[in-house]
């Protein structure tokens, strides 16, 4: 465990915040064009915007953060988004809990939501998918 804490491993763990953050665009893009424009149920629309932001995330994390190599990309990819659908059943968990309770804007518990699952999903792909 101790050698995530080093220099190289702060330093994927940012270049997967930026790419992240380029994914929160794909996923708030999606999911606004789907439950404000296309009128879909915001929970779909959101599994929608997450999952396209995750696809895109796969293969900037994939050149960008991780530099792999591993020439089986469908399995490579198809564990990225494994851990990316488990991350989807914790934002939404999160996501229905907050508007439950707290009742906050669709979008502020999203950004939360996203904050906590961003968190989880480097962990997992830096462990698993691209370890």
């Amino acid at each position: 465990m101790a050698e995530f804490w080093t220099k190289a491993f702060l330093i994927k763990f940012l270049k997967f915040g930026l790419v992240g953050f380029s994914g929160l665009f794909v996923d708030y893009g999606f999911t606004f064009l789907f439950k404000e424009i296309l009128k879909v149920q915001k929970f779909v629309a959101n599994s929608i915007g997450f999952t396209l932001a995750a696809t895109s995330n796969y293969f900037l994390n994939r050149v960008w953060t991780f530099q792999s190599t591993n020439p089986d990309i469908a399995v490579e990819y198809t564990e990225f988004l494994v851990i990316s659908l488990i991350g989807l059943v914790i934002n939404n968990l999160i996501l229905w809990l907050m508007l439950r309770t707290f009742k906050w804007n669709f979008y502020l518990c999203k950004l939360f939501a996203i904050g906590v699952v961003t968190i989880w999903n480097f962990l997992a792909n830096a462990l698993f998918t691209f370890a």
